[in-house]
Formats: structure tokens, sequence, C-alpha cells
């Protein structure tokens, strides 16, 4: 008999697909109470995304789950605690999405510090004939900040390196093989920087992390990104910090209950907002597709998984 699967997102077709040739699956929103009581006992593996909630008590109604294979980086939503305690192996697709994620942190840094979208509007609504847009900062040669020197993080840095921007950053522990400016906590990090980037991993460790303390330190010329997780940023202190005009600008790719986005950011006009598409690219997306795959095809066959999380496989 296949795998039963429980999916927990809406996938590709090209994966359903193929998920469906191999394994029983079972999408979890069309399930009724009933359905998901009755299908329970059976289910070995859950597909998930970044976005995805595993909670202790689905893992509690799951006897049978062997394996949680995540399409995305991240897999703050899964109690790690409640898979290890269990045995199960949990999986991910990290790497894929590197250099996509940092090309598109540069572009939602040039759209927002040199007011890209408002340009565009400044066009469409006629303005140009009658007067000039308004002055932007330079980027070239400005000061990043990056929260989270990890893979993403080095590879935004190697690319604002090519801007002219001088480089510092904070994290868990100083870097030995940068030579980039240490900062040990983050507000005194904003305090030195023009522009302030987001990459660290999301959990409770970073939650709330870039408070109104840190967005005061960061001061009215300077701009906020963020594509790592919505919930590193407390989004009603930064509603403020545009409204008063605390931060000049800020450019989102993620937020704290995504797809909803605060009525309070959708009014402002300093902010870029993007809908979690910077891994969203055709090669990104399939390569992630591709080792989601394996890894499930793997473990049922009795073999190692190619990418776990550490310490989350048996």
């Amino acid at each position: 008999m296949k795998p039963t699967l429980l999916l927990l997102s809406q996938f590709p077709d090209s994966l359903n697909n193929r998920l469906r040739e191999h394994f029983d699956c079972h999408h979890h929103t069309q399930l009724g109470e009933n359905q998901t009581t009755a299908l329970a006992t059976s289910v070995r593996g859950i597909v998930a995304t970044a976005e995805s909630s595993v909670t202790r008590e689905l893992i509690a109604r799951l006897p049978a789950l062997e394996i949680i294979s995540v399409l995305g980086v991240g897999y703050d939503g899964i109690d790690l605690a409640a898979a290890r305690e269990n045995n199960i192996c949990v999986t991910h697709t990290p790497g894929l999405s590197t250099e996509d994620i940092a090309d598109f942190t540069m572009a939602l840094l040039l759209c927002t510090a040199r007011q890209v979208l408002s340009g565009d509007r400044f066009i469409r609504q006629g303005a140009w004939t009658a007067s000039r847009h308004p002055m932007t900062p330079r980027v070239f040669g400005g000061r990043m900040g990056i929260v989270g020197l990890g893979r993403i993080g080095r590879a935004v840095a190697l690319r604002a390196q090519a801007f002219g921007m001088s480089i510092a950053y904070t994290g868990r522990t100083p870097k030995a093989d940068v030579s980039y400016r240490w900062c040990n906590d983050v507000q005194s990090l904003a305090a030195s920087v023009d522009y302030l980037v987001i990459c660290a991993t999301g959990g409770p460790d970073t939650h709330g992390l870039i408070s109104a303390a840190v967005l005061a330190e960061l001061g009215s010329a300077g701009v906020l990104v963020n594509i790592a997780r919505g919930s590193i940023v407390d989004e009603h202190a930064l509603v403020e910090a545009l409204r008063d005009r605390t931060i000049l600008a800020a450019g989102l790719d993620v937020f704290c209950h995504e797809p909803q986005v605060p009525k309070a950011l959708l009014a402002l006009s300093n902010v870029v907002l993007t809908p979690h598409m910077a891994s969203a690219t055709n090669a990104t997306v399939q390569a992630m597709m591709d080792l989601t795959f394996d890894n499930l095809t793997a473990h049922f066959a009795g073999e190692a998984v190619l990418t776990q999380v550490s310490d989350c496989c048996p």
C-alpha cells in the first residue's frame, strides 16, 4: 500500500501529481473533522511549507506519523520538541533559494529607498507635467546592517558590496571568516546604519526583535527591509514608526499573519509590500519541489533523507 500523506498547503499541480503517483494524498483543508479523525491513524507523512503550523496537538493526533517534509527553508511553525519526542523526521529545503532571495532583497531595498513605486504613481497620475518627483536617498556607498549573517545574509552582503556599501551585522555569534563589523545587539546595529535588512530565522528567540526602540535607533533617514519572517518585526511598532516618520520607509516581503496584511500598512505610502515572493522563481520552486519529494521517497525507502533539520531525524 502507498504511504498516506497529509498535505497542509496548496502545492503546484506538478508536485501534487508526482506525490499521488507514489503516495495516498489527502489535502488537510478539504477534510472535515470526521474525515480527519478517520484518517489520523494511517497518516505516515506530512507535506508542509515554511508557513505551515504543525502543532504538538496535531502530532498527537497522528500516531503513525514518521516524517514532516517542508517545502521551504523555515520550519518555525513546527513543534520540533514534539517531533523529537515522537521520533519524527523533519526535513526542509535549505540553500536552494539563497541567490533568489538575496537578489530580491536588493530589489526591494532599491525600490523602497529610491521610491520606484512612488515614481510610477507620479507619472500615472499626470503629476510629472506639473512638477518634479521629490529627491530620494542614495543607495550606493550607504551603510547596511544585516540581522542574521547566515547563507542569505552573506549573499545579501556580497551584493551590497557591489553597491559600495559598508557592512555591519549582528546575530547569535560573530563570524570569524568575515571582515564585516560586528555589533553585539540589534539596537546598536540599527543606530549605525542607513539600511537595516532582516535575514534572521524566525521562532521565539527572534519574535518581536525589531521593536519600537530599534526603529527609533534606525532613525528618520533609515530604511527597514524584511525578507525573513514577519514575526521578527513588531508590526504595530513598525506602523507607528512609518506613520510618524520615525523611519523613512520599509520594504516587506513577509508579515505576521500571512496572507492577511494589516490595513494600517496598506494605507501607508512609505512602505513597499510584496507577497512573500523572494524565493518564488521557476528554478528555485522546481528544485524545492524535487528535494521535498526526494526526502519523502528516501525516507519511505529506508534510506537517509537528504536535508534533515538538525536532531530531528531518528
